[in-house]
């Protein structure tokens, strides 16, 4: 038995419970307080201690619902902040991605938060969950919301080039130097970064690097233009000489000749030996006999039919009770006249709904969103 499994066998009560479980923590930025970490991941052990996990995030969320102060989104941070230590291997599980998506839908709206950093944070984080968190940034443009700062100029440059959209990513930066975002010191560092890394990049631009445009070996790299005139050329001559070649030794094909076909019926002719045993399969007309019989219609038997009584002007009453069950009926979404969600949903959501729920909003992150906040 190795000392790990022997130690989780044997109970023991310890604060190294980091040095245990460390490869399934999800780093943080701001990083982690070695305290609360150890008595988060000892909870993985205990059905207790994860029971109490599982309260203290049912009463925050209850925070969020309560709170009557003059600053609604900090309770929205303090549980994401929690929940982030308390849930360190992250998962679907932990309903982050749900306290995000939730967060950011409940102040789209607001003028008072739309150049808040705070707020800009969580969608950024928000992104981070997302499997493309280009849309993301789109509706961020289109809303006007963490314009003014350099941490949203940074993040949506960093996407573009992770998708290898190098111009877009530069007209970013410097749109972002041009609007004067804060800190400005903080986005002209960022951006001499970008260019150190576009330099080490290959010498040419985007719309000279399409794969379409140029001819790739069987290996899959992609040649040169001059290169690949020169590869062209000596294809083409290989070709030839071998077309030349075949040419020069090509031998006269050899015609089979069937002695039994009689050529001038178009069909074999019958062998020169006694046997009558091809005589017993009879033409082709008996063969298909079966085939010859057409398909009429069945008049001779009529099929009875009771007669129903017609009600003039009845309308059916008795109808078909369609069964829905309650467990899987979707209820309905409402939305008072600001659009914001009640925390409600993600208190009455199981283990196994967050996980769907959350892979859903991987996929489509505003699908929760009204229409006519979405960009056109």
């Amino acid at each position: 038995m190795d000392p790990e499994t022997e130690f989780l066998s044997s109970k023991r009560q310890t604060g190294n419970e980091w040095e245990l479980f460390k490869e399934n923590v999800r780093p943080l930025k701001r990083g982690r307080n070695v305290d609360l970490l150890n008595h988060a991941l000892k909870a993985r052990t205990n059905d207790q201690l994860k029971k109490s996990l599982l309260e203290n995030r049912r009463r925050l969320i209850e925070a969020i619902d309560e709170y009557q102060g003059d600053d609604p989104l900090q309770p929205w941070l303090d549980c994401i902040k929690w929940v982030q230590e308390a849930f360190p291997p992250g998962g679907d599980f932990s309903g982050l991605v749900l306290i995000y998506e939730q967060c950011v839908r409940a102040f789209w709206h607001s003028d008072h938060y739309k150049d808040d950093l705070r707020y800009l944070k969580v969608w950024l984080e928000y992104a981070e969950h997302c499997s493309d968190a280009e849309v993301i940034y789109y509706f961020l443009d289109a809303n006007d919301i963490g314009k003014t700062h350099s941490a949203y100029y940074i993040a949506y440059a960093l996407h573009m080039e992770s998708k290898s959209k190098m111009k877009a990513a530069n007209d970013l930066l410097n749109l972002g130097i041009s609007s004067n975002a804060q800190p400005i010191e903080k986005l002209r560092d960022a951006y001499k970064k970008f260019l150190a890394r576009s330099m080490r990049r290959p010498n040419a631009t985007e719309e000279e690097l399409k794969e379409d445009d140029l001819p790739v070996r069987s290996f899959g790299t992609v040649l040169a233009r001059g290169e690949s005139q020169r590869q062209a050329i000596k294809t083409f001559e290989l070709g030839r000489n071998k077309l030349k070649q075949d040419q020069v030794h090509r031998t006269p094909l050899s015609i089979y000749n069937d002695t039994n076909m009689d050529v001038t019926r178009g069909h074999h002719s019958k062998p020169n030996t006694g046997s009558n045993s091809w005589h017993t399969l009879g033409g082709r007309a008996e063969r298909n006999k079966e085939n010859n019989a057409m398909p009429a219609k069945w008049t001779s038997h009529k099929i009875p039919q009771r007669p129903v009584p017609r009600i003039v002007g009845a309308v059916a009453s008795a109808q078909i009770e369609v069964f829905v069950d309650e467990e899987c009926e979707e209820k309905p979404k409402v939305h008072d006249e600001k659009d914001r969600t009640s925390s409600l949903q993600l208190r009455e959501l199981d283990g196994r709904n967050i996980k769907k729920e959350t892979e859903l909003l991987r996929e489509n992150p505003l699908r929760n969103f009204p229409s006519n906040s979405l960009p056109r």
